[in-house]
C-alpha cells in the first residue's frame, strides 16, 4: 500500500502546470494576450482562447467605412469619397457594376451618364448580384430595378433602391 500512496504522491507532483499561452505575434487579431491563471484548466483556456477568435472574427464580419478592395479586383475603391471604385470605361452604356464591399451599384444609363445606387435590395436587403438587360438584378426572389432611377422594374420589391451621390472626374467614378 505504501507503494500505492508514493507512486500517487510522485504522478501529482510530475503534473505540470498549464503552458501559458503566449502573446501572439503582432497583427494576428483575436489571439488571447494573457497567460492562463495557475491551476487554469485546459479547456477554460481553450474556450477563452475560441471565444478570442469569434470575437475577432465578429469584428472583421462587421464592416467598416472606408477603402477596401473592390469587387473588380484593383480599382482601388474607397467610401466617402476616399478613392475611385471605378473608371468610366468600366461601366459599360446601357448596363453597371455591383462593387460588394462598397455595396454600391454603379450604372451607364446613357452615354457619359452615371448613376449610383444603393446595392441592397429593398425587399429583403439582400445584394443585388447583377446588371444586364437595363435592369439591376437580385438574385434572391427575382426583383428588378432600372438602371436610370433605380426604380421597381419587377417585384416582389415595391420600393426603389437608394440613390448614392458619385462624382465623375478625369475618367474616375468616386463616391461623394
Amino acid at each position: 500500500m505504501p507503494q500505492q500512496s508514493e507512486t500517487r504522491a510522485d504522478a501529482t507532483d510530475e503534473r505540470a502546470e498549464p503552458a501559458a499561452v503566449q502573446p501572439a505575434p503582432a497583427g494576428e487579431a483575436g489571439a488571447p494576450e494573457a497567460t492562463a491563471p495557475a491551476g487554469g484548466s485546459r479547456r477554460g483556456l481553450l474556450i477563452g482562447a475560441g471565444l478570442a477568435g469569434v470575437a475577432g472574427l465578429a469584428a472583421a464580419c462587421g464592416g467598416s467605412s472606408g477603402g477596401g478592395d473592390s469587387a473588380d479586383g484593383g480599382s482601388g475603391g474607397g467610401g466617402g469619397g476616399g478613392g475611385a471604385l471605378a473608371s468610366t470605361g468600366e461601366i459599360p452604356v446601357g448596363g453597371g457594376k455591383v462593387f460588394e464591399s462598397e455595396k454600391v451599384v454603379v450604372t451607364q444609363p446613357t452615354q457619359g451618364e452615371f448613376k449610383a445606387f444603393s446595392a441592397t435590395c429593398t425587399h429583403r436587403g439582400c445584394s443585388v448580384g447583377s446588371v444586364s438587360g437595363g435592369t439591376i438584378n437580385c438574385p434572391c426572389h427575382g426583383s428588378k430595378f432600372k438602371i436610370s432611377d433605380g426604380s421597381v422594374a419587377q417585384p416582389p420589391a415595391d420600393k426603389p433602391l437608394a440613390e448614392k451621390k458619385i462624382t465623375v472626374q478625369g475618367g474616375k467614378i468616386s463616391l461623394a
